[in-house]
């Protein structure tokens, strides 16, 4: 398949943000061979997002409720993978792309709270086809704006027709609380306030600390109502054990 069959009347392009004719070109060079590796990246976010589905079936199962409350997924645009590249001082290749840009493929899971996210994590981290190759844990040392979430890098193999790759994949894994603080904040940055604006980061820093403390104020009922809810099961199973047994005729 040629490149201008990929990319054809340039919709694909446009439908991807790329407006700047040089960035197009190197984009459309790679033509096919890069639509090809971001079908790789594809499949191993669907791979990963299964694999939480899973665990989150099985806890539920366990514990009557599901610790992950949703799994997102989202694969890099090709500009912020280019810019990341020159910015690193490589070339825009499929080499350099599986070699040095460590987060094309994103999953973000978010649990409703604060001990699912280990629990979850290390669930994960213990299946065999899975390699952790990076692990910052910004919820124990949390950015200095305040940012909280679990980061793994993973290498996850997917099954091809003729072949299995290992494909890298970013994962984050966090608290609702700290999904909404990093959301609203994204935003901010978004609109590109002034990030030496002290007062503006100081209130950044307060709110994330704010939501911090629900988080730990929520982690301490959950573990005060299924403590509770515990007990009443074994004091039922103790009765249930001590009642005599009915014998029937017959």
């Amino acid at each position: 398949m040629k490149s201008d069959n990929v990319f054809g009347d340039g919709g694909i392009m446009k439908n991807l943000g790329i407006n700047d004719p040089v960035q197009a070109e190197e984009i459309l060079h790679m033509g096919y061979s890069f639509m090809k590796l971001m079908s790789y990246y594809n499949c191993a976010m669907m791979e990963v997002e299964t694999k939480f589905n899973v665990l989150n079936e099985e806890f539920s199962l366990m514990w009557d409720r599901e610790p992950i409350a949703t799994v997102k997924t989202r694969l890099k645009n090709p500009i912020s993978i280019r810019n990341k590249l020159v910015l690193k001082g490589y070339s825009f290749s499929s080499e350099n792309i599986e070699t040095y840009v460590n987060d094309i493929a994103g999953v973000r899971v978010v649990c409703s709270f604060l001990e699912d996210v280990y629990t979850v994590a290390e669930a994960f981290k213990k299946q065999d086809d899975i390699t952790v190759l990076e692990e910052k844990d910004y919820i124990r040392f949390p950015k200095p704006n305040g940012y909280r979430s679990l980061h793994l890098i993973v290498s996850v193999p997917i099954f091809l027709q003729h072949e299995k790759r290992q494909m890298k994949v970013e994962i984050q894994i966090r608290t609702l609380a700290m999904d909404f603080w990093a959301s609203l904040e994204h935003q901010l940055k978004y609109k590109k306030f002034d990030s030496e604006d002290i007062a503006m980061m100081t209130d950044l820093k307060y709110c994330a600390d704010l939501s911090a403390e629900l988080d730990a104020h929520m982690d301490d009922l959950r573990e005060r109502v299924y403590s509770s809810a515990v007990d009443e099961e074994d004091v039922l199973r103790k009765n249930l054990a001590g009642m005599p047994v009915l014998k029937t005729e017959k």
